[in-house]
């Protein structure tokens, strides 16, 4: 009996923002899509500093210069929103 092992790879291929959602495309096939509503500093930006990313931490994070936001695709996968402003 053979067990295939799950590859994944979770560093990031693309990124777009549509009007309502972060839309994250991963090396492995995977697309991750989230409400943009979640993430306030990219809510807030023009669509072109939205536009303007790179990729951090060795591919598996995204990072906005113009908007000073980092995000990871471990955070992303889970599912977890920005922390609220105190």
């Amino acid at each position: 009996m053979t067990i295939s092992e799950r590859v994944t790879d979770e560093r990031v291929s693309d990124v777009r923002c549509t009007e309502d959602s972060l839309v994250v495309d991963l090396m492995d096939g995977r697309t991750i899509s989230v409400p943009l509503a979640w993430y306030p500093r990219l809510a807030e930006g023009t669509s072109e500093q939205r536009a303007n990313w790179e990729t951090c931490a060795g591919g598996l994070g995204i990072h906005w210069p113009e908007l000073d936001e980092d995000l990871s695709t471990a955070g992303l996968l889970r599912g977890s929103p920005a922390p609220k402003a105190a």
